[in-house]
């Protein structure tokens, strides 16, 4: 549950308030829509939604700079959105079409903006640590004053490619903040079933990582704890790991009924610890906010989804000669 706290404890602009909301609302709203086209058999492949765990990824993008790379594993959509990235051109990749940011050769897991710093979703589990900790190199070799955030799945945390790159990232103190997103499931087994130990962040500890465990279902608690480990990574000291402990809704993927968890669960969840719900009620307490200024936005974003699920459907399907382009690229020596 969120702590109990007041405007000046939060110490944001009421204009920076309302983005956050939106912004968490806008990823809501467009998982809905993406459902929905997965449904009626417009998205192929895999589909992994980002439901319940908004507060994350807003909370965390909210904090950086232009010079920041950010990159995910396959629950990516939200990602992509909190980066900055056009829904109308997600949701068309989503469906495999030529508007789509890698012309609809990605898919849902695969796309990337390199205009956004934003170095895709991967679908190969445990990638985007030795993916990310090699663009903290990158930051790290050019001097730009830039750090890699990347998002890594509690699943992922079984892999030894992790931790080859936490030795990395700590021998040569590189500028990468590893952020567990601890849904409680991975694929369809519980934390408590896969890992002898509950905290994930002290997975580093071997290597001299410090981290630390945040509630993801409180964007203020994640922006807070963020706000300090990004201080830390960006002063030189080297990695950090923050554990979120959040939540999806939905199954792993479209396909997955996930019926190994109670109902009861679940919706203990939605109804006493939603992050969207969570922020609705401090803006209303906190008088930043009316019930119809939030209705009126809700509708505003429902219609961003709307036409985001039309442009994608309008957008034409690729060329089969795109399948012979982005493969290599040929270049001669200077």
């Amino acid at each position: 549950m969120p702590k109990q706290r007041t405007l000046k404890d939060i110490g944001l602009s009421t204009q920076a308030l309302k983005k956050l909301y939106y912004d968490m609302l806008l990823i809501r709203r467009f998982e809905e829509k993406a459902g929905q086209l997965y449904g009626r058999g417009l998205i192929a492949g895999f589909c992994h939604l980002y439901i319940g765990q908004e507060a994350v990824v807003v909370g965390m993008q909210s904090l950086t700079v232009e010079q920041d790379t950010v990159i995910t594993a396959y629950r990516d959509h939200g990602h992509m959105l909190a980066c900055g990235m056009n829904p109308d051109r997600v949701m068309a990749e989503l469906t495999g079409r030529i508007d789509g940011y890698s012309k609809g050769k990605g898919g849902s897991m695969h796309m990337f903006s390199r205009e956004k710093n934003f170095f895709g979703g991967h679908g190969i589990v445990g990638a985007t640590a030795s993916l990310g900790t090699g663009l903290a190199f990158g930051h790290h070799y050019l001097n730009d004053g830039g750090i890699c955030l990347t998002y890594i799945g509690d699943g992922a945390m079984n892999q030894g490619q992790v931790y080859e790159s936490f030795n990395m990232a700590a021998l040569w103190k590189l500028p990468v903040l590893y952020i567990i997103e601890n849904n409680q499931y991975a694929m369809g087994t519980s934390m408590a079933r896969h890992s002898a130990s509950p905290s994930l962040y002290s997975r580093g500890s071997v290597y001299g990582i410090q981290g630390e465990p945040v509630d993801g279902m409180d964007v203020f608690e994640v922006r807070e704890k963020g706000q300090r480990a990004i201080e830390w990574v960006r002063s030189g000291k080297g990695p950090y790991i923050l554990e979120m402990n959040t939540y999806r809704y939905r199954g792993h993927s479209m396909s997955d009924p996930a019926t190994y968890r109670a109902k009861e669960e679940v919706e203990n969840y939605k109804e006493n610890d939603d992050p969207i719900l969570n922020l609705k009620n401090f803006l209303l307490t906190q008088h930043v906010c009316t019930e119809e200024e939030l209705k009126e936005l809700d509708k505003e974003i429902k219609e961003i989804a709307k036409k985001a699920g039309a442009f994608a459907e309008s957008s034409p399907e690729p060329d089969p000669a795109e399948l012979y382009t982005d493969v290599f690229i040929e270049a001669t020596p200077n």
